[in-house]
């Protein structure tokens, strides 16, 4: 589904990424590491958002040399670290926008969001700078689900939010992925991201330092005292 290859990226002089290399493949995946790895940069030079070079291939499209605009045409959405919803719109103006491409199908579209997250529903015309943290961050996802994306990136999904609404968050990630979305996830949080992942990478300074299968990682000595505070 996903390839990237001998991935780097700058910003200015400062090399960012150095030699990343993973994939995706109708799983969830996750990337961690501490603050300042390169989590987030990763997620941004997939979508050539920052100065990078390498090889990243979807579906047997090589995304390395075309804009943003045109990788967002081939179905990946990102779902950005804070949000960021249009807040002077209402829940449902911020959906078409994530519909702008998809409006021929935009009822289908919505009434999907509305079954994942039912609070939407119920708050469609509330302006969505009104909302708590966590009804932000499922119309940040809602939004982003508009476009049909056949690969679902999500930046730091947890931050800021109570554990209950995590929960509800992370429990609609799984629902998602068991209905064929393929996922790639940057958490901080690395039990989290462990727990519902299928393969892990994990990121120190740019560069891929370790990769398995979730479950092993999560048992992981090293990744336990380094990760998860154990």
């Amino acid at each position: 589904m996903l390839n990237v290859s001998n991935l780097y990226a700058y910003y200015g002089r400062i090399e960012a990424l150095h030699n990343v290399s993973f994939e995706v493949r109708n799983e969830i995946v996750t990337l961690i590491g501490s603050n300042g790895a390169g989590k987030t940069t990763t997620l941004q030079a997939i979508l050539n958002a920052v100065k990078s070079k390498g090889d990243v291939r979807f579906c047997n499209h090589n995304l390395s040399k075309l804009p943003t605009h045109q990788i967002v045409l081939h179905k990946i959405a990102l779902v950005p670290e804070g949000r960021r919803i249009f807040a002077n719109l209402s829940i449902e103006e911020n959906l078409r926008m994530g519909a702008y491409h998809n409006m021929e199908r935009f009822d289908i579209l919505r009434a999907k969001v509305y079954a994942l997250f039912p609070r939407l529903k119920e708050r469609a015309a509330q302006m969505a700078g009104t909302m708590s943290g966590g009804e932000q961050q499922m119309l940040a996802i809602a939004r982003a689900l508009m476009s049909e994306p056949k690969l679902l990136m999500l930046d730091e999904p947890s931050l800021g939010l109570a554990p209950k609404v995590i929960g509800e968050l992370f429990e609609a990630i799984k629902n998602l992925h068991s209905e064929g979305l393929n996922i790639l996830l940057v958490e901080q949080n690395a039990f989290l991201a462990l727990g519902i992942a299928n393969r892990a990478y994990v990121l120190e300074n740019g560069q891929i330092v370790l990769h398995d299968d979730a479950q092993n990682l999560l048992h992981n000595n090293e990744v336990k005292k380094r990760y998860l505070g154990a």
